[in-house]
C-alpha cells in the first residue's frame, strides 16, 4: 500500500534524527568519541608523529605537556597559542612564561597535515594539542585516559592575559594556588598537574635564584647546581632537568625529589616547605597509582577550561593562523 505523503514525511524525519542523534556529541558539547565516524584516523596519526619526535628527542613530550597546559589557562584549550603575530593582535608565543619555554609547535602542524590530508577540515588545532599532550604522557611511561573531543580553534590570541595567567618559575604557594583557582582548578589539582615536571628540562635563569638564595634545598643539589649555572654571566641556554632521577620517564621521581629537597624550581620546592600540599606531595611520592589517577583528573579537568564549541570559533586550516575570509 502507498504511504501518503505525511507518512513520508514521518518517515524521512524519523530517519533524520536517527542519523543525527546517533552520532557521538552534538556541537554544543565535548564527547570521548567526537572523531569516531569523521575521522578515525586522527589518533593513530597522532600517536605517530609523537612517537617519533619523542623517540628521538624525549624532551619534546615536554614541550607538548607544556603547550596544552599554556594553552589552556589563556581562555580556554583553544589553540590560541599557536597563533603568530598579525597586524591586528600579538601573539602569546612572545609571553615571559611561553618565550623560549614551550616546544613542539612544528609537531602540531606536522599532525595536523597528516591528519586534514585524511580527514580535510575536520580536526580542530586545539584537539590536536590535548591528543598530542595526552600521547606524550602514555609514550613516556605514563597513564594512558580517554580525552574529550570537539572544540574548536580561536580566531585571536592575548598576550597580555598569558602574562597575568601563567604561574611563573618563582610563584610561592599562595599564588600558585591562587592561578589555578581562577581555571577552577583545586589545590590538589594543582600539585598532581605539577607532576607533569617528572619530564623536561629548564634553562639556567629560571633557578639560578633558587640554587643561590633558598634554604629549604639540598645543599650538594644547590652547589653541583651553581657549578653550573654561575651568578655572573649566567648561561641562558644551558638546560638541566626537572626530575633529576628519572627525567626521560614519566613517574612520580618528581615528588620524590621534593622530599629530599631537591626541586628545580622555587615553584616545585614551594609544593613541600612545610604547607598545606606537603601531605598530597607524600601521597605522591609513596603512591604512583595514586598520583596517576588525580594527574588524569586534572587534565580532563584542565581540558574542560572555557571549550570553545560551534558555533563559535572554526577550524583552522594552518594552527598558526586564522582562516583567510576574503570580502
Amino acid at each position: 500500500m502507498a504511504l501518503s505523503s505525511s507518512s513520508s514525511f514521518a518517515i524521512i524525519a524519523l530517519s533524520l534524527f536517527l542519523v543525527l542523534s546517533s552520532e557521538p556529541s552534538s556541537a554544543c558539547t565535548l564527547h570521548e568519541n567526537f572523531y569516531h565516524k569523521i575521522c578515525p584516523k586522527l589518533f593513530p596519526i597522532a600517536r605517530s608523529v609523537v612517537k617519533s619526535v619523542v623517540s628521538k628527542e624525549p624532551v619534546l613530550g615536554a614541550g607538548l605537556l607544556r603547550l596544552f597546559f599554556h594553552d589552556c589557562f589563556v581562555n580556554g584549550c583553544d589553540a590560541s597559542i599557536l597563533l603568530d603575530d598579525t597586524s591586528t593582535f600579538t601573539g602569546e608565543k612572545t609571553a615571559g612564561p611561553n618565550n623560549g619555554s614551550v616546544r613542539g609547535y612544528e609537531v602540531i602542524d606536522e599532525i595536523k597535515s597528516r591528519v586534514d590530508a585524511v580527514c580535510p577540515g575536520v580536526v580542530s588545532c586545539a584537539d590536536i594539542v590535548y591528543v598530542a599532550a595526552r600521547d606524550s604522557v602514555v609514550l613516556l611511561g605514563g597513564p594512558n585516559w580517554d580525552v574529550k573531543l570537539g572544540r574548536r580553534d580561536s580566531k585571536t590570541a592575548n598576550k597580555s592575559h598569558a602574562e597575568n595567567a601563567l604561574p611563573s618559575f618563582s610563584s610561592n604557594l599562595s599564588i600558585l594556588i591562587s592561578k589555578f583557582k581562577a581555571q577552577g582548578l583545586s589545590a590538589q589539582d594543582m600539585v598532581a598537574l605539577s607532576g607533569g615536571h617528572t619530564i623536561g628540562q629548564a634553562r639556567c635563569p629560571t633557578f639560578t635564584a633558587r640554587v643561590y638564595n633558598d634554604t629549604n634545598i639540598d645543599p650538594s643539589f644547590a652547589k653541583a647546581k651553581q657549578n653550573l649555572c654561575p651568578l655572573t654571566n649566567t648561561p641562558t641556554n644551558f638546560v638541566a632537568n626537572l626530575d633529576v632521577t628519572t627525567p626521560n620517564y614519566f613517574d612520580n621521581g618528581y615528588f620524590k625529589n621534593l622530599l629530599k629537597k631537591k626541586g628545580l624550581l622555587h615553584s616545585d620546592q614551594a609544593l613541600f616547605s612545610g604547607s598545606s600540599t606537603d601531605s598530597l606531595v607524600r601521597t605522591y611520592a609513596l603512591n604512583k597509582r595514586a598520583f596517576y589517577h588525580d594527574f588524569v583528573n586534572g587534565m580532563i579537568r584542565m581540558g574542560e577550561i572555557k571549550p570553545l564549541l560551534y558555533p563559535n570559533g572554526e577550524i583552522r586550516e594552518n594552527c598558526r593562523r586564522v582562516n583567510y575570509k576574503p570580502l
